[in-house]
Parts: C-alpha cells; sequence; structure tokens
C-alpha cells in the first residue's frame, strides 16, 4: 500500500457523521433494511469519482482531505456477476445513496486506461473489492461483497463511526487489548476473501481467524460465531483447523435457529461445503446428519423473500453441492433426489421469467446456468444461457460459460467455438486479455495439434498486449503469464520451436516499448525452461 503520511490521524470528526448521526444511535438498534423498501429514484445515484490512474486518486484524497471525508473505492468490471448484483441491490438504494454524501466515492472499473496498475497499488485483485479508506490514505476496512445488501451498510456504517483502520484493531486483538463489540463487528465482517494477505497471509488465516473467536468469547455471540464460521471455510476441507465437538454443537446451534442462521446466511451458503468437510471430514452418518441439518436452514433461506434473488439461488446451489459432498466433483450426472432436481428446474425458470433489470440479470443467470450444470440438466444450462445472449450487456461472459459446459462434455470443437466468439465480442483491455487467455488455454488443452491456430491466437495476444500500458500489472499479468507457462509446456520437447522463435521475436518488440520497471515481466514471458 502506498498511500501513508507520518502524520496519520483517525478519522473522528463530525463533520464526517453529519449524514450518520440518526442511523448511528447503536448499530445494534438498526431497523432490517429491506431491499425494495429503499429503492431509489430515477434521479439519485451515488456520484462515483472514475478512476483511470494515480492523479485521478490523488485528486479525490485531496477532496476527501478538504471535506474530512474518508475514500469510498469500489473496483469492479462491467462483465462480473457479483458487481452487477451490487449495483442491483446496494449501489441502487436511497439508504446507500443517502449515506455516500459522507464519503468520496471513486470507481475503477478493471478496464479503464490505468486501472490494473491501481490494482497493484491498492493490492485488489479480484472483482469486486470495496475498501474504506481515511482520507490520509489509511486503509480502514474491506467491505465483504457477499453479504447481503443491509449487511454491507452496517459494515459500512462501522467503519465509518470507528475510524481506527482495521491493522490496527487486529493488531490490539491479538496483543490481548480490550476492543469495543462494534471493532469485534469489524474483524467479524471484515472481507477476509479479497483482503490479498494485507493483515495475514492466506496459510494462517484459519488460524488467525480461531484465535480471534476464542478472544471474542463473550463480547458478542454472533461475531464470535461469524468468527468461527470463516474459520472453517478458510480451512477448505480440513487440514489447518481441527473441529471439536463443541465446535460442532456450535453450528448445529445455529444452523437450527432461524434468526441466528439468517444473520451467517451469507457464510453459510457460500462455504457449506467446505465447513461441513472441516466438521466431518469422513463420508458416513456423522457428515450425513450434518448435511442434513444445512439442507433445513438452506431451505428456509430459498424461502426468504427479504433476501435478493442471486443470495436465494446461491442456497440453492449450496444444497445440490452438499447433495453431491461424497460424489466425484468432476461428475456430469450426479445423483441427486428427484424433488431437489425438480426444484433447481423451477427455480431457473422462475428467475428467467422475473429478472428484468440488466443488471440483476447478469448475476443471476449465471449463477442459475450454473446451477443446472452441477445438477446435471446440461441441456438446460446450455437453452438458459443461449436464450440469454440477446439480453445481456456483456454477453461474451455467457459465451464462456457455454464453451465451458461444451468442453465439460467433451464436445471440443462447439467449446472451441464458444471461447473463440467469447474472445471476439470481449471489450476492454485487462478483459481482453483474460478472455484471450482462456481462449488460448482451451486451444493448448484441447487442439494441441493445431500450431497454426494456437500461434495466430498467441499473436493476437501480444498484440494486444503492445496496446495496453498495464498490461504487466495486476490482471492483464497473469492473463499474459498463464499464456507464457502454457506455451512453454507446449513447447516442452521442442517440437514448437518454430512457433516460439516467432512468438519470442513479436515479444520482444512489445518489450522493447515497456517502460523500464515492466520490461523484466515482459521479457520472462517466454523464457526457456
Amino acid at each position: 500500500m502506498t498511500f501513508r503520511t507520518s502524520t496519520a490521524q483517525r478519522l473522528r470528526s463530525a463533520a464526517r457523521l453529519t449524514v450518520l448521526a440518526t442511523a448511528l444511535s447503536t448499530i445494534g438498534a438498526m431497523p432490517a433494511l429491506m431491499p425494495t423498501a429503499t429503492a431509489a429514484s430515477a434521479a439519485a445515484s451515488v456520484s462515483w469519482q472514475e478512476a483511470s490512474g494515480d492523479a485521478d486518486i490523488e485528486r479525490a484524497f485531496a477532496q476527501a482531505r478538504g471535506e474530512k471525508k474518508p475514500v469510498l473505492l469500489y473496483w469492479g468490471a462491467k462483465w462480473c456477476p457479483p458487481c452487477n448484483q451490487l449495483k442491483a441491490t446496494l449501489f441502487n438504494r436511497a439508504d446507500f445513496i443517502e449515506q455516500s454524501r459522507a464519503f468520496v466515492a471513486v470507481h475503477i472499473d478493471g478496464d479503464n486506461p490505468g486501472a490494473q496498475r491501481l490494482g497493484a497499488r491498492f493490492k485488489v485483485r479480484g472483482y469486486p473489492t470495496m475498501i474504506l479508506f481515511g482520507n490520509d490514505g489509511q486503509e480502514l476496512t474491506r467491505l465483504p461483497g457477499e453479504v447481503d445488501a443491509p449487511q454491507v451498510l452496517r459494515v459500512l456504517q462501522l467503519g465509518l463511526a470507528g475510524g481506527r483502520p482495521i491493522k490496527t484493531v487486529l493488531s490490539d486483538a491479538q496483543a490481548g487489548r480490550k476492543l469495543s463489540a462494534n471493532e469485534w463487528k469489524l474483524l467479524g465482517f471484515y472481507s477476509w476473501e479479497t483482503d490479498e494477505q494485507q493483515l495475514v497471509p492466506a496459510a494462517q488465516r484459519p488460524a488467525l481467524l480461531a484465535r480471534l473467536a476464542a478472544a471474542s468469547q463473550g463480547v458478542d455471540e454472533e461475531t464470535t460465531t461469524r468468527l468461527w464460521l470463516k474459520a472453517l471455510a478458510a480451512t477448505e476441507g480440513g487440514g489447518a483447523l481441527k473441529a471439536d465437538a463443541a465446535l460442532r454443537a456450535r453450528v448445529e446451534q445455529v444452523l437450527a435457529d432461524p434468526a441466528a442462521a439468517r444473520a451467517q446466511m451469507d457464510v453459510l451458503s457460500n462455504n457449506g461445503e467446505d465447513i461441513v468437510r472441516a466438521l466431518a471430514p469422513a463420508a458416513g452418518k456423522e457428515r450425513q446428519a450434518l448435511v442434513a441439518k444445512f439442507d433445513e436452514a438452506l431451505k428456509r433461506f430459498e424461502a426468504d423473500a427479504s433476501l435478493s434473488r442471486a443470495d436465494r439461488l446461491q442456497s440453492l446451489i449450496a444444497r445440490v453441492e452438499l447433495a453431491r459432498l461424497d460424489q466425484s466433483k468432476t461428475a456430469l450426472t450426479p445423483k441427486l433426489p428427484a424433488p431437489l432436481l425438480a426444484e433447481v428446474k423451477a427455480h431457473a425458470a422462475k428467475v428467467d421469467k422475473e429478472v428484468t433489470d440488466g443488471y440483476e440479470r447478469q448475476a443471476v443467470i449465471t449463477s442459475a446456468a450454473f446451477l443446472l450444470g452441477r445438477a446435471g440438466l446440461w441441456s438446460d444450462s446450455d437453452a438458459l444461457l443461449k436464450a440469454s445472449l440477446a439480453r445481456s450487456h456483456s454477453p461474451y461472459y455467457l459465451m464462456s460459460s457455454l464453451g465451458s459446459n461444451a468442453r465439460k462434455q467433451g464436445r471440443k470443437e462447439e467449446a472451441l467455438r464458444w471461447y473463440e466468439e467469447a474472445f471476439n465480442k470481449s471489450e476492454g483491455p485487462a478483459t481482453r486479455l483474460q478472455w484471450g487467455s482462456n481462449y488460448l488455454s482451451a486451444l493448448v488443452e484441447l487442439t494441441p495439434q493445431d500450431a497454426a491456430r494456437i500461434e495466430k491466437a498467441a499473436s493476437q495476444l501480444l498484440a494486444e498486449a503492445a496496446k495496453d500500458k498495464g498490461a504487466f500489472y495486476e490482471r492483464s499479468a497473469r492473463s499474459l503469464q498463464k499464456v507464457g507457462s502454457q506455451l512453454v509446456a507446449w513447447n516442452a520437447n521442442g517440437q514448437h520451436e518454430a512457433t516460439l522463435t516467432r512468438l519470442r521475436t513479436q515479444l520482444d518488440g512489445v518489450c522493447a516499448k515497456q517502460d523500464a520497471d515492466d520490461k523484466g515481466a515482459c521479457e520472462s514471458l517466454l523464457k526457456k525452461g
């Protein structure tokens, strides 16, 4: 993080809290916020400032210092389903728009010129990422993008009201110093998934979360439970955190309590499989009993009208994943109960009929198509994606999903046609490199003998990189590194050396035009060995 000053101060100014005064008598006393009850008028919107480079960021922070406000940075992309979900359920809410007057709102589209350089500066990778900064440049917290809109608002309010950087709060917690209940909530709702090792290396995260959960005991039961669930989810199937009977009993108690489960909906829906694996590592009666309890809680989420369609759909996806738990992850036609299959089909048809908002549709339809595929209903998944192409503002994302469907089912040429069309239709420098690398990956895997086609795609990607000043940063850099490693592996025995020689010559021309800081990354792409 490059934004630091030697005179950093905690942001506790009265001016920053003016808009929030009536809402923040206590966080716990806030009424439930319903997505449909607070929809903004067509004329109202958040005053996002677009940022493409350092000058834009400096301008935003200068404004924030002048107005004694924090800065909310939102990093996203046009095609990204979770980003579209935020647009459909959070950014258009009247209460969020009202609250946005308390901060300077900065939007970085991943395809803006210079956006990937900014991604490297702020240590952001995944879309969406939301970071709350003090006007001195210190990072206050990262907001969770996977929770429902009312919870995001509450976390935002915690960050605005507290004013202490999350690193300081975490340091005090680890040192055994006393934290307020709201500071514990800030740790519980921190976006650990987009931390990018700012607070802790990924391998150490489960143990850290478990220590925080134990230390928070007796302060706030909901936060303690959340930290334990996050610790279990971070184990990715066991190994890093050994769950005991007491922890399993805690989770089962939460699952059985509708209000307690609803408060943890995002963790339970998004990480149900990992939590079950951590609590019941072996297949058998114990695991089956836990899955049954999870299924009941997930059914309640699915029927909860206060949740967005995307959240309800995610609950059904979680049910399917749990039903597949003891089957092969790659099984094309898993054995699922007939009622669950019928429910999957009905739910997908329902959201297809109901969703008209373009942002929501980009989020929901892609999830519904994924759900159908995981249930083994491949023809239904394909039909839904194809019927939605003309209604999507980013159809290339759906084309990639169609390519993935065909690839999994062994329809190689169909998969390649969809991947190629997705690449051709994709928009924006970072997106084109990402979609192009996906197409090249499919070519190398599915038709390694087609050297001419592979060389053409690789050459096109190098030409794209030559036009993009941010090609060797963050997402774009990872796309190119993927291309380079796959081409080198493809030529492992020297059978395609003539092709690689021509591509290296083209790459030399690209690297010659790069800034000194980027030359090394460029020149390493197609190195032998």
